[in-house]
């Protein structure tokens, strides 16, 4: 009984979070995305009314009509303030949410890589010709990737500094693995260990330290392409799978935007974050075909993220959550906590994943106002009983996904001793969830906890799903589920199948 009292307090308090708008509306700048011609914004989503027309003032005038929750400011003026101000339209009258002044910095200096010696030429590599370029920026200032197509071995980034590659232009990584060297400290499936460098890198990897870059920008209308599979497979042959960098590469660093480009063609993960906090990832293109472990965005033991207007069409997790695995993650114990997805879509891939690597924990994670296309997955909790660590108060929201799956047993990447305790998922929340695209053969919710009655799965609520006429749900090792109006637009209810579970309400 105790239990059951406890998930329905967790749940109120979520709908009361999500009815009532918090001080100022939720208006906040997204990390490090103010700079001197624009700013994204981001606010909460008002629940309660049948539509949201939100109306956003710049300086008194209208701006903008959108019903996302967020917006671009473009086209501002360097060295300026600003106030923004969030309104709604409801029942024909507009109401005041929130408002939010800042002020855009000065123009810092420009450096076109042209200048240091670089060239638009498919056998000329670029590395020493734009890393003297970064390193001659001076703080706020700008590295540019002009139109034309330059070959690039790894580049590390520093603090308060943009590297824009402008449209039309393309910073291609080169596919020579000695092109990536030395071999950085870093850390990949979960695991600490000398890996190639990627081709943007920032900060350097310390478990113990704080943020060792800040305030960088990553941004533009061009594309941003790796080596790919042939340096991901060059990678392996010399020095073994968890070996290969990354295509962008964070470490302990701080309030960092990545935007507007077309990003592609990983040696491995794509954008890769570790040990960092407040990150901005939006209006990106991530287009990973046929790469060996693809996947689109990892936060990984990092806090405060927000990754929003994005398209995936990947070979692996679109996005997939980490914090460390087994007793290295567990003993770390970095968590992975706020994680904001919203206004996404999902076009081709695993899915949303959180996991496998989550020894660490993960927390206060929000997915809204997402789109699911053809994944193999769907949105996928996951893990093992070596993992340690836990999942919990993930809220899932307003979205069209083809499967809900939470998977306590997956049958890879579990090499290494054990975590001491097994791990804990619980507290989560999948409401207004379109399913009716969901193939029939396989269930559409398929949930399974630990079989220890201390580590059940637990505290898991589906409300206002739809789901296909002949749909199936599992729920294994389980307590305390609630299913709540879930059936097919023709008022089918799906079949449901409840093994070792209690507490179990559809």
């Amino acid at each position: 009984m105790k239990y059951c009292f406890s998930f329905f307090c967790c749940l109120l308090l979520c709908f009361i979070a999500q009815a009532t708008p918090s001080k100022n509306g939720g208006l906040l700048i997204a990390p490090g995305s103010l700079d001197e011609h624009g700013v994204a914004i981001l606010w909460d989503k008002l629940q309660g009314i049948d539509k949201n027309e939100y109306r956003l003032y710049l300086n008194g005038k209208q701006w903008s009509i959108t019903s996302k929750t967020n917006l671009l400011l473009d086209h501002l003026q360097a060295a300026s303030k600003y106030t923004l101000e969030l309104r709604v339209q409801k029942n024909g009258k507009e109401s005041r949410l929130g408002q939010l002044s800042f002020s855009t910095p000065s123009m810092g200096k420009r450096y076109s890589i042209l200048d240091f010696g670089a060239k638009t030429d498919s056998q000329f590599l670029n590395t020493k010709a734009i890393q003297l370029a970064i390193d001659a920026c001076t703080a706020g200032g700008t590295v540019i990737i002009p139109k034309g197509y330059f070959v690039s071995g790894a580049l590390f980034l520093k603090s308060n500094m943009t590297l824009l590659i402008e449209k039309g232009g393309t910073l291609k990584g080169s596919t020579v693995i000695e092109d990536y060297l030395p071999m950085i400290w870093n850390r990949f499936e979960g695991w600490e260990l000398n890996t190639y460098a990627s081709l943007i890198n920032a900060g350097k990897l310390d478990r113990k330290g704080g943020y060792a870059a800040s305030n960088i920008r990553i941004m533009g209308e061009g594309t941003l392409a790796g080596g790919g599979k042939k340096l991901g497979d060059a990678m392996i042959k010399a020095n073994g799978l968890r070996s290969r960098g990354r295509l962008i590469c964070l470490m302990n660093c701080q309030d960092v935007n990545i935007a507007g480009l077309t990003i592609t063609e990983p040696p491995s993960w794509t954008i890769h974050y570790i040990y960092s906090n407040q990150i901005s990832c939006h209006d990106l293109k991530i287009i990973t075909h046929n790469i060996r472990n693809g996947d689109g965005i990892d936060p990984d033991s990092s806090t405060d993220s927000y990754i929003f207007n994005c398209s995936f069409d990947t070979g692996d997790d679109c996005i997939a959550i980490k914090s460390g695995k087994n007793p290295e993650g567990f003993y770390v114990g970095k968590p992975t906590v706020g994680v904001r997805i919203s206004d996404c879509d999902f076009i081709r891939g695993h899915g949303i994943s959180i996991g496998s690597e989550m020894s660490g924990g993960v927390s206060n994670v929000l997915v809204q106002d997402c789109k699911a296309g053809a994944l193999l997955h769907g949105m996928q909790i996951k893990g093992t009983k070596d993992r340690g660590g836990y999942v919990k108060n993930v809220t899932v929201t307003d979205c069209q996904l083809m499967k809900i799956t939470i998977f306590s047993n997956v049958n890879y990447n579990n090499d290494g001793e054990p975590a001491p305790n097994l791990p804990v998922f619980e507290n989560f929340l999948f409401k207004n969830i379109d399913l009716s695209l969901a193939a029939e053969k396989e269930p559409a919710i398929n949930i399974n906890g630990f079989k220890d009655p201390a580590h059940r799965l637990k505290n898991v609520r589906f409300e206002n799903i739809k789901t296909a006429d002949k749909s199936s749900v599992v729920v294994n090792d389980a307590e305390s589920i609630k299913f709540i109006n879930v059936a097919s637009t023709n008022g089918n209810k799906p079949s449901y199948s409840i093994t070792n579970s209690v507490g179990v309400d559809h």
